[in-house]
């Protein structure tokens, strides 16, 4: 048989797979999340007074300069270290200072004691400073983030991981950062701040050499695969598009979030990719970062999902099946 009659075949076959697949995403994807909440999940409870109270939504104009998103799937060993130091860092502030804050506990319909764990800070601190969202059932990081953002009343919004591996003191460097970008102060300005798009990531970058040092190649890699994939499919010029602390200002916050559809370990891509697109402002900040035991990441599992999901994100978007939310809407 001729090859050029065989390439010829191959070609209209791939062709008509593709164009396949595309019709059936096309088909199946919603072009705007649906983003859904239980009765319970738009409530918090006040141990103080024992009844639940509704979460502000992210419409709601800012009542504070800060508020820390903290995502915890079965954490109930980890969270305790982590809020204690957070929260020593957030109240030495306030108490110095005109500076307001609060902590989001979201609790990815954790099966241990998470929830327990975190209402024993609400306990102590009060639920004006620090307050428990309960998902009922698992949704994934981006999710559990997500509707923690949504929740939120500060001029600024924050997300960390409930491991605690990013101190808090480096706080300072993302908001000096961010300051650049919005050119306001958020502490005696906040409604200015909240009302500007910018974003500032942490970046754990500059210890790659070191991270690299101490894997096998076959993870190196895949990490640089990954890189790759990021660059290649979404994200221009961020180096870190992973690393668990993110400082948004609230306007921010609330167009990329309503917007992003991925709810599992790609949502950082996601969300970045959409804050390019829409031409809002990123700087990218080195903090110090300390591997902790216990993540639930699979290294090999986990970076093949991100991977697919990375080649699926940009179809979406390519295809027409996602759309961004515009600035104005």
């Amino acid at each position: 048989m001729d090859l050029k009659y065989l390439l010829f075949i191959g070609s209209a076959l791939g062709f008509s797979l593709a164009l396949g697949v595309c019709i059936i995403i096309l088909a199946y994807s919603k072009t705007y999340p649906v983003i859904f909440r239980s009765k319970k999940e738009r409530q918090f409870f006040d141990p103080a007074t024992g009844v639940y109270i509704n979460f502000p939504a992210i419409s709601d104009k800012c009542s504070l300069n800060l508020s820390v998103i903290v995502p915890a799937y079965n954490e109930e060993e980890r969270l305790g270290p982590m809020l204690d130091e957070c929260l020593d860092y957030l109240e030495s502030r306030r108490k110095s200072g005109a500076f307001s804050y609060e902590v989001i506990v979201v609790s990815d319909g954790s099966t241990d004691q998470t929830v327990s764990k975190a209402l024993s800070y609400t306990k102590k601190h009060s639920c004006e400073r620090v307050r428990v969202l309960a998902l009922e059932k698992n949704r994934g990081k981006g999710g559990a983030v997500r509707l923690g953002m949504l929740s939120a009343r500060g001029s600024l919004l924050l997300f960390a991981d409930a491991d605690g591996a990013t101190k808090f003191a480096d706080l300072r460097k993302l908001e000096d950062s961010l300051k650049e970008l919005v050119v306001s102060d958020y502490l005696s300005k906040p409604e200015i701040t909240a009302d500007t798009l910018a974003i500032t990531v942490g970046s754990r970058a500059h210890l790659e050499d070191e991270a690299v040092a101490s894997r096998t190649v076959f993870r190196t890699i895949l990490m640089y695969g990954f890189h790759f994939l990021v660059w290649l499919f979404a994200v221009k010029g961020i180096r870190d598009t992973q690393c668990g602390f993110k400082l948004l200002t609230r306007k921010a916050a609330a167009i990329c979030f309503e917007s992003m559809h991925v709810e599992r370990w790609a949502f950082d891509v996601e969300l970045l990719y959409i804050a390019q697109k829409l031409n809002i402002p990123i700087s990218e900040v080195a903090v110090n970062w300390t591997e902790i035991e216990g993540s639930k990441v699979t290294p090999v599992w986990s970076w093949l999902q991100m991977g697919l999901d990375l080649g699926l994100i940009w179809l979406r978007y390519t295809i027409g099946a996602w759309k961004i939310r515009s600035k104005g809407d």
